[in-house]
C-alpha cells in the first residue's frame, strides 16, 4: 500500500508543469509576443487617450480611423511624423488646435509605439 502511495505521488509531482503565472501582478512574467496593431490599439485605448475623440468608424470629436487612414494613404502622408508634432494636418484642419494639445503624449511616446499606433490606424482601413 505504500508503495502505490509512493508511486502515485512521484507520479503526481512529476505530470504537474509549472507555469509562471502572467500579468500586471507579476511583472517578470515573460507577455506573450503581439503584432504592431495590437500594440497600437492598446496604445490607443489607454496610455494615448486617443478613443475619446476617435472612433474606428465614426467621426466624434476628431476624424474616424478609416477617415485619417484613407487620407493618408491616398495623400502618402506619415501618421508617426505628424504625431511627433512635425507635419501639418491633412484630414480635419480645423480640429487641429484640439488634436495639438495631445502632442504632449505622443510626443512622449517611442518610435516603436508611434509607429504601432500608425499599423492600429492602418488596420482600420476597409
Amino acid at each position: 500500500m505504500n508503495r502505490l502511495f509512493l508511486l502515485l505521488t512521484v507520479l503526481l509531482l512529476v505530470s504537474c508543469k509549472e507555469e509562471a503565472p502572467k500579468g500586471p501582478l507579476y511583472p517578470n512574467a515573460k507577455p506573450e509576443a503581439q503584432t504592431p496593431d495590437q500594440l497600437g490599439k492598446e496604445i490607443f485605448e489607454s496610455k494615448g487617450n486617443c478613443f475619446a475623440c476617435h472612433k474606428p468608424d465614426q467621426k466624434i470629436i476628431g476624424p474616424s480611423l478609416q477617415e485619417i487612414a484613407k487620407t493618408y494613404k491616398d495623400k502618402k502622408g506619415d501618421i508617426v511624423s505628424f504625431l511627433k508634432g512635425n507635419e501639418e494636418p491633412l484630414v480635419d484642419p480645423e480640429q487641429f488646435p484640439v488634436m495639438k494639445t495631445n502632442f504632449a503624449i505622443t510626443k512622449s511616446m517611442s518610435d516603436e509605439e508611434l509607429k504601432a499606433l500608425e499599423a492600429y490606424i492602418y488596420s482600420n482601413l476597409k
